[in-house]
């Protein structure tokens, strides 16, 4: 992180802002004896690839101002103490509104940071129509930490999006699976995408009921892979791209090929703060139409199978 000391404080230029760091030396991972100053090199090294995967989303927040030894704050309102040129989104939910924080810039990116948020999770809709997702999201969650279960599920998953012709980005979560990412033509409403998701998830369970299932209750899935379509509604969140997760040897959510699928090596913590930068220059959704797909010829598709 470039940047001069200044008593209890770094400042690190973000742009035409500069970006104070408040505790750069507050171990945040101790396993690792990973600072925050390290956590903002981090973000500031990967800003390229992570700010054009937040920008225009509103977001929750998952912060650890004392590490992973401390309290978890999940913040979705922005606190007043913001700085004003941090873009704002306020938005409805049951009861009221909430002012979400949205990351357009490398400058917020290190501002958050610097709140030690660990972790982003972003809507699947952007802030200037909240009401329809331009991502579906299908959460590969295995019983345990079985990848090879999460491998599995996830080249049957890319059959069948192939046979119905929609594209599927892959993510590894950081954690123990894999995301499969849908882009969108913002057309549909949630209840409308959610209810495709299910569909899908419930037509690839069908193809391998030992291995897969869309029971919601964990006692209930008898150790099959959980094919998780929950977060396609309003104000569910997952987590963004190179996302640090709170987790022991701060793991990295990272986009991957489908190729990189085959990696005897590939596991959902495969990458790591230090370990990922040469992960994203490769550029592994680089084959990803630039535009969102409608949902109605897939879904004729999808009947069709049956």
């Amino acid at each position: 992180m470039s940047g001069s000391a200044n008593g209890g404080t770094r400042t690190v230029r973000a742009g035409r802002r500069t970006i104070e760091v408040h505790r750069p030396d507050k171990v945040l991972f101790p396993d690792r004896e990973l600072t925050k100053a390290g956590l903002v090199a981090h973000y500031h090294d990967l800003a390229p690839y992570i700010v054009p995967e937040l920008r225009g989303r509103p977001l929750m927040l998952e912060r650890h101002p004392d590490g992973l030894a401390g309290p978890r704050f999940m913040q979705k309102n922005t606190p007043e103490s913001y700085p004003d040129w941090i873009r704002r989104a306020e938005l409805e939910k049951q009861g009221g509104t909430v002012i979400h924080a949205v990351c357009d810039d490398t400058a917020t990116l290190l501002y958050l940071a610097d709140q030690a948020c660990l972790t982003f999770h972003r809507w699947q809709a952007r802030a200037d129509r909240p009401d329809n997702p331009d991502r579906l999201v299908f959460d590969l969650d295995p019983a345990g930490d079985d990848f090879e279960q999460v491998r599995s599920a996830a080249r049957l998953l890319g059959e069948l999006l192939g046979e119905i012709e929609l594209p599927g980005a892959l993510m590894t979560t950081g954690s123990r699976g894999l995301h499969v990412i849908v882009p969108l033509d913002r057309r549909a409403g949630f209840d409308e995408v959610r209810e495709f998701a299910g569909e899908v998830a419930a037509a690839l369970a069908a193809r391998d009921p030992g291995h897969l299932t869309t029971e919601v209750r964990t006692q209930a899935r008898g150790g099959r892979l959980y094919l998780d379509i929950q977060r396609n509604a309003y104000a569910q969140t997952s987590v963004a791209p190179y996302s640090v997760r709170a987790k022991d040897g701060a793991p990295v959510a990272t986009p991957i090929s489908w190729d990189q699928l085959d990696d005897p090596g590939l596991h959902a913590r495969r990458w790591s703060v230090g370990t990922v930068l040469d992960q994203a220059r490769t550029d592994p959704w680089s084959d990803m139409p630039a535009r969102g797909r409608g949902l109605g010829p897939a879904r004729r598709r999808l009947r069709s199978l049956r």
